[in-house]
């Protein structure tokens, strides 16, 4: 079995090494030599690719994809999988048993602390989650047309061990931003990793709520890492008056509790269901840097 990562990031490496671990060969794209070398270091086959023209080296390891991981965001110009000139999936995979898209918890917009599941109606605000729920549906249209399952994994905010509160405390960037109210939730990188496997060893196809089971206020995760580290928890700051980007801005403008009861319900078990007990477990065994 043959596992293609478009985009082995920080989530996608986390997959590759779950499906490493239960067998499965692993090849992942990345855009520069260096992040390729990173990837050969865990294992991987390592392509570079930029998600525009695929390239024969690319083609050829398609080819031998039996199980398919597209994390690549598809901006203004769509999924690279779907664009004008592309050759259509099943002869680009014609091996290709299972898919997994990586979508996000954003495609339901705001909620005003309500809690969602995979049936709530969506109501994408940003442009981003907009083109997510575009993307979302071609891989589903395209599930339905060849019959090969597609997960569509929607995750909530990603951490874990090298990205997490403890080291932004430690390094004296952590922000106690405030809102009221205001609640997100989380999922830790290893969790998603398990989750995709968990998805395609059982061949599941559809949308899946990938999150913990505890939303809760950012400040107070920052206040938990303090704690753990044994330093002053940093003051609140108004999200009002707070220095902030455009997209981090976007992110206080949805407001929502999400659901994972239908993953539960299959029977996977999140090793890392809420934040305390993952900050307290990386402190514990001194991973969170990484």
């Amino acid at each position: 079995m043959r596992l293609l990562v478009l985009g082995a990031g920080f989530s996608g490496r986390a997959i590759a090494q779950a499906f490493q671990a239960a067998g499965y060969g692993a090849t992942g794209t990345t855009r520069s030599k260096e992040k390729a070398d990173a990837l050969a270091a865990l294992g991987m086959d390592a392509i570079i690719y930029d998600g525009e023209a695929i390239s024969d080296t690319l083609f050829q390891a398609m080819g031998e994809t039996t199980h398919l991981v597209q994390s690549i965001a598809p901006g203004k110009s769509g999924d690279p999988l779907f664009r004008d000139g592309v050759p259509p999936i099943g002869e680009l995979m014609p091996k290709l048993l299972w898919a997994g898209y990586l979508s996000t918890v954003g495609v339901y917009g705001d909620h005003k602390g309500a809690w969602v599941d995979e049936d709530t109606p969506l109501h994408p605000v940003s442009a981003r989650s907009i083109e997510r729920v575009d993307a979302e549906n071609r891989w589903l249209a395209y599930s339905q047309a060849s019959g090969v399952p597609v997960a569509i994994l929607r995750l909530a905010g990603i951490y874990g061990p090298g990205r997490n509160a403890l080291r932004n405390v430690a390094e004296g960037t952590a922000r106690r931003l405030v809102k009221k109210d205001q609640v997100f939730n989380r999922i830790r990188v290893e969790d998603i990793g398990a989750a995709a496997l968990f998805l395609a060893e059982h061949g599941h196809s559809g949308v899946f709520n990938i999150t913990d089971n505890k939303p809760g206020p950012p400040q107070d995760v920052v206040a938990e890492a303090a704690r753990l580290l044994g330093v002053e928890i940093p003051p609140e700051v108004p999200v009002e008056t707070a220095e902030l980007s455009p997209m981090a801005r976007s992110f206080y403008g949805e407001n929502k509790r999400v659901s994972n009861a239908r993953m539960r319900a299959l029977g996977f078990r999140f090793r890392y269901p809420d934040y305390r007990m993952s900050l307290a477990q990386m402190r514990n065994d001194d991973s969170w840097r990484g």
